[in-house]
C-alpha cells in the first residue's frame, strides 16, 4: 500500500505467503520520529525485542497459514502505525489537540508515543486466537508497555500512557468506541490498510468472498491534508467492488471513532473500464 506520507517503511513489494510466513529478513520498524527523542528511544527497543517479533511472527501462522486471512504481522503494525502517526499529525497540524494533552497534561509528543504502540501491539491477541484477539492483546501487550517505557516515562506517566495505549488497542475491536482521540487514530489506522496486498494471498489462492474480491479492488490509499477538514483520505479502486471496503470497513469504523468531523473520504476507479476480478463465481 502506498501513501503520501515520509520515510513510510512498509516492506510490501513482492509479498508472497512464503515471505510473509517466513521472511528472508527481519523487518525493521521505521516510522518517522527525528524530532521526538522519547519516540525514537521506544522504536529501537522495539526493533531490539525478540519476544515481540516473535509474537508478531505467530500472528501470521493463525491468520495466514491457518484462517486463510490477510497479514496481521510485522508488515500490517509497520503500515498501521506510520498511518496512525499521519493522521494525528495531520490532526495536531490544524490545531486540533490530542486527549492526553488535555486530560493528563502530557504533551503532543507522548500522544505520539501512544499512537505508536497502540498500533504496534493491537493485534497480539492474534497470536492466540482470531476471535476475542482484541482483548487477548490487553494481557500480552501489558507487560511490553511497561518493558518499552520503563527508563523512558516516570512512574506516573508510564501508567497513563499505558491505560491510554490499552484503551486504544480495545477500541479498535468492532463496536469499539474510543474515548479519547488517541484511540480514534488508531481505529482508523487499522481500516486503512486496506490495499491489495491485504488481501492477495487469500485471493490469489482461490478464495473468493466479498472480502477478497473487494480488498483486491483497492489499488492505492493516500492520505493527505485536506482542503476542507484536517484529512483527505483518497482510495483508488480499479473496480466498484471496493465501495464494500469504504461502506462496511471503513465506514463502520470511521463512525465510532470520533474522527468523522475531521476526515473527508474520496474513492474513484481508474481508467476507463473497470477491471473483471472473477470470472465466474459458483456456490
Amino acid at each position: 500500500m502506498k501513501t503520501n506520507n515520509e520515510n513510510l517503511g512498509t516492506e510490501t513489494d513482492q509479498i508472497t505467503k512464503e515471505s510473509i510466513l517466513q521472511p528472508s529478513q527481519r523487518i525493521v520498524i521505521r516510522v518517522p520520529a527525528r524530532h521526538n527523542p522519547r519516540l525514537q528511544q521506544v522504536i529501537a527497543r522495539v526493533n531490539a525485542d525478540d519476544e515481540l517479533y516473535t509474537l508478531w511472527q505467530v500472528n501470521n501462522i493463525n491468520a495466514v497459514q491457518r484462517l486463510e486471512m490477510s497479514d496481521h504481522g510485522p508488515v500490517h503494525v509497520q503500515i498501521v502505525t506510520n498511518i496512525a502517526l499521519k493522521l494525528l499529525r495531520l490532526l495536531v497540524d490544524r490545531s486540533v489537540t490530542p486527549s492526553v494533552v488535555v486530560g493528563h497534561n502530557l504533551t503532543i509528543e507522548d500522544a505520539e508515543v501512544i499512537v505508536v504502540l497502540a498500533a504496534l501491539l493491537h493485534d497480539l491477541g492474534m497470536s492466540i486466537h482470531r476471535v476475542d484477539h482484541e482483548l487477548y492483546s490487553l494481557f500480552l501487550a501489558r507487560p511490553k508497555i511497561k518493558e518499552l517505557l520503563e527508563g523512558v516515562y516516570d512512574l506516573p506517566a508510564q501508567t497513563i500512557l499505558s491505560s491510554e495505549i490499552l484503551h486504544a488497542i480495545i477500541s479498535h475491536r468492532a463496536g469499539g468506541r474510543p474515548l479519547n482521540l488517541e484511540a480514534g487514530v488508531v481505529r482508523v489506522a487499522d481500516a486503512l490498510d486496506m490495499a491489495q496486498s491485504r488481501s492477495r494471498i487469500p485471493f490469489e489462492e482461490g478464495k473468493v468472498n466479498i472480502h477478497s474480491v473487494s480488498a483486491t479492488a483497492i489499488e492505492q490509499v493516500i492520505i493527505e491534508k485536506g482542503e476542507i477538514k484536517p484529512i483527505r483520505i483518497v482510495v483508488r479502486m480499479n473496480n466498484s467492488a471496493g465501495i464494500f471496503q469504504l461502506d462496511e470497513l471503513l465506514k463502520e469504523k470511521l463512525e465510532g471513532s470520533g474522527l468523522k468531523p475531521y476526515v473527508e473520504v474520496e474513492a474513484t476507479i481508474e481508467g476507463e473500464s473497470e477491471k473483471k476480478l472473477i470470472q465466474t463465481f459458483r456456490i
